[in-house]
């Protein structure tokens, strides 16, 4: 494209050179120059793009998109603007032919639920015969191939590509977390979308490289609701009012509140074998008696917010009630098949908060026992061990302490913190370091009505040990470990014909 179109909708001033020139590829990482592209230059928090300029103009570039004053090389244009962030968003945008437009596009913001609540839109249009690509934590997600990212909200030039690779591949909606700083970073710019979320807000992302305060934080994500069509709200959050302060769109709200759009109301746990999840129904604007198979009172909030989108799609009831029973969200309460009577899960906590947030949950069901595998990263703080021996001291039944991410130090001095905490509580616990010999352990001694969390990994499918990344997908260990007891049994029966 031409430099000139894809500044189309762009505010800058020419310091160099011309707008007439081919440009292969619009470029913001200076590793990855090409010949013929534009370099834009980010100033981060840590990194001043700046500082890479001439490596991008000796690898080829042919323009360059810059803040500062005083930029000039022979034969390079020079293209200054006030924020390049934004900027490289709107060239995105173009560069990548309006990929947005051809899509239904939901964004999803709030401090927690924002994964969760994504995967149960996916599911609810997927079962619809509506292809979705969604973008967020667990990666970009077309079809069941996931493309790895570095943030929540990725930057804005791979937005823009995954929307036309959505597109080339059939899909016709798009769901993306829009984290407030992929917000306040403007990776979501030249997008307007037809429906924005807001799940809650509570403490979070406050520091020097993310955000000064609370009120600006709250700030970031209401700019979602100037950017979206119709906002659906979370009207029993307190700060409902605050972030739709300012909003361009249309308000339609849910929660358990009387005054919402759609309400939902009484809320059961429900644990049966290979489900455990929330039932509830909703009156208002749908009407609806739902299971999800997400355990936690909380998965009502999300699944409410999932609803309150899809039912703007031309979709029948039973779509949205066979998305909600089925969902599955990688690594975040994830219930794994096992051939026993108990219930085996898979979870990304991997501290004291999210520890607690998830045993907290799981005893509202009343296992029979609630066992934790567990372990912690190494070079963390150490207290965070302390912290999570203590947690799972005070509320598993049994703690099976073991290995998670050691990367440089021993796994046995990790074992040892977090036998602090334990023994603070008087927590009952065993030790097995091998992380699948422990897993091998959960399985061989689980009883019936037993709730066992392995909690840790999550979706992650590796270990890292001494700066080296291991394969190590918890779902394949434990099919494997499945498998090689009934090759035994199998064994053992042919033996006795």
């Amino acid at each position: 494209m031409k430099l000139i179109e894809l500044l189309k909708n762009c505010e800058y001033t020419v310091d160099a050179g011309s707008l007439d020139v081919n440009i292969k590829d619009v470029i913001y990482d200076s590793r990855k120059v090409v010949k013929g592209c534009v370099f834009v230059a980010l100033k981060g928090y840590n990194v001043d793009g700046h500082k890479f300029i001439p490596d991008a103009v000796e690898r080829g570039a042919r323009a360059l998109v810059v803040e500062n004053e005083g930029v000039a090389y022979d034969g390079v244009t020079v293209v200054r603007v006030k924020d390049a962030r934004a900027t490289l968003a709107l060239m995105s945008v173009e560069f990548f032919g309006r990929p947005a437009e051809e899509l239904t596009t939901i964004a999803v913001t709030g401090t927690k639920g924002k994964t969760t609540t994504v995967a149960m839109i996916r599911s609810i249009l997927e079962n619809a015969g509506i292809k979705t690509g969604t973008i967020g934590t667990l990666g970009i997600l077309i079809d069941n191939r996931i493309y790895k990212t570095n943030n929540t909200t990725p930057e804005s030039y791979e937005i823009q590509q995954a929307m036309r690779r959505m597109v080339s591949e059939g899909c016709k909606a798009m769901v993306v977390e829009a984290s407030s700083l992929g917000l306040k970073w403007h990776r979501t710019d030249g997008i307007l979308f037809d429906y924005g979320i807001f799940t809650n807000f509570s403490s979070d992302h406050i520091g020097d490289s993310e955000h000064k305060d609370m009120a600006e934080y709250l700030a970031c994500k209401a700019l979602l609701f100037r950017r979206c069509k119709t906002g659906l709200i979370n009207i029993d959050d307190e700060n409902a009012k605050g972030v739709t302060e300012g909003h361009t769109c249309e308000i339609e709200t849910y929660g358990y509140s009387e005054n919402a759009d759609l309400v939902a109301h009484g809320d059961e746990l429900v644990a049966k074998r290979g489900f455990i999840g929330v039932h509830f129904k909703t009156t208002g604007v749908e009407e609806l008696s739902v299971n999800v198979a997400i355990p936690g009172r909380f998965s009502v909030y999300n699944a409410l917010a999932a609803i309150a989108v899809c039912r703007h799609f031309a979709i029948d009831k039973q779509d949205i009630l066979d998305g909600l029973k089925s969902v599955k969200v990688k690594g975040r309460v994830e219930v794994v098949p096992v051939p026993g009577n108990y219930t085996m899960l898979i979870d990304y906590a991997h501290n004291a908060v999210s520890m607690e947030n998830v045993l907290s949950t799981l005893r509202e069901y009343k296992p029979h026992r609630l066992i934790t595998m567990f372990g912690a990263g190494g070079n963390r703080p150490k207290s965070r061990r302390f912290e999570m021996g203590e947690v799972s001291g005070k509320l598993s039944d049994l703690s099976v302490v073991t290995e998670d991410n050691s990367r440089f130090e021993d796994v046995n001095d990790i074992i040892a913190d977090i036998k602090v905490g334990l023994d603070k509580v008087g927590g009952k616990y065993v030790v097995i370091p091998n992380r699948i010999d422990a897993i091998r352990y959960c399985i061989e001694n689980a009883e019936a009505g037993d709730i066992i969390v392995l909690a840790g990994k999550g979706h992650e499918d590796y270990q890292e040990i001494r700066g080296v990344k291991y394969h190590m997908d918890e779902r394949e260990i434990i099919a494997d470990i499945i498998d090689a007891d009934q090759d035994d049994e199998d064994d053992d029966d042919s033996g006795n014909r």
